[in-house]
């Protein structure tokens, strides 16, 4: 049996950043911002993406600087691209959440902490600075292109343990991760639960590794419901 081709997304650009929009046919309760991990791009999500947008909600998926088609070296405003994103997904929903896979969820809580008015964060197997600061200075991080001068001065300068401290209570907090992970130990989002506050979630899956959990349909459907609960509470 065929199968149509799913509807293609609106293609844009933001000050240099590349964006794919998945808007329904309706106007959307809430929108999700999707923010990819290191060597990655937006086309990696567009599953979730799609997902999102058959169930009612704007999505957009964007290539961080550095990455896929968008401009610029990845290091100096990695949170402040992110706020960009959520004030052109702001144009489209009433609500805005964020979803990020490995250091996408990292910049997902960090912008979400600087904004104070995301309605849901979904972090999935989020990287800590002192684990990107490794990757850096060892070489294994750069599989895209980055100011190294800036990304470490931004590295060293945030904590992911700080920002998701002030997350809530406006922000509900959803953190995915694979007790299997290769690269970031389960531990640190067992962590960052720890430290933040109510409304908050965590979901730790047995075996798997550091990109499993990202395109996992049933773990996608429960971040979709997560957001639109969110959303519903405002």
């Amino acid at each position: 049996m065929k199968h149509a081709a799913p509807a293609p997304p609106e293609l844009g650009e933001l000050d240099g950043l590349a964006y794919a929009l998945f808007l329904p046919n309706e106007p959307p309760p809430a929108g999700v911002v999707i923010c990819h991990g290191a060597g990655s791009a937006k086309e990696s999500h567009f599953d979730f993406a799609r997902e999102c947008r058959a169930a009612g909600l704007a999505a957009l998926a964007f290539d961080a600087r550095g990455h896929g088609r968008s401009q610029g070296a990845f290091g100096a405003s990695p949170y402040d691209d992110v706020l960009a994103m959520l004030g052109l997904m702001r144009g489209h929903a009433p609500a805005v959440a964020l979803r990020g896979s490995s250091l996408g969820g990292t910049c997902a809580i960090h912008a979400a902490a600087r904004d104070g008015d995301v309605a849901a964060v979904v972090a999935i197997c989020p990287a800590p600075e002192d684990l990107l600061l490794r990757g850096l200075r060892s070489g294994e991080l750069l599989e895209f292109e980055a100011d190294r001068e800036a990304l470490e001065a931004t590295l060293s300068s945030t904590s992911v343990f700080d920002a998701v401290e002030r997350l809530g209570p406006r922000t509900s907090l959803l953190l995915l991760h694979a007790e299997g992970d290769e690269q970031v130990p389960y531990t640190v989002s067992q962590e960052l639960f720890a430290a933040a506050r109510e409304p908050k979630r965590l979901l730790l899956l047995p075996g798997g590794h550091h990109r499993s959990l990202q395109h996992d349909m049933e773990l996608q459907a429960v971040s979709r419901r997560f957001i639109e609960n969110a959303a519903g509470r405002r």
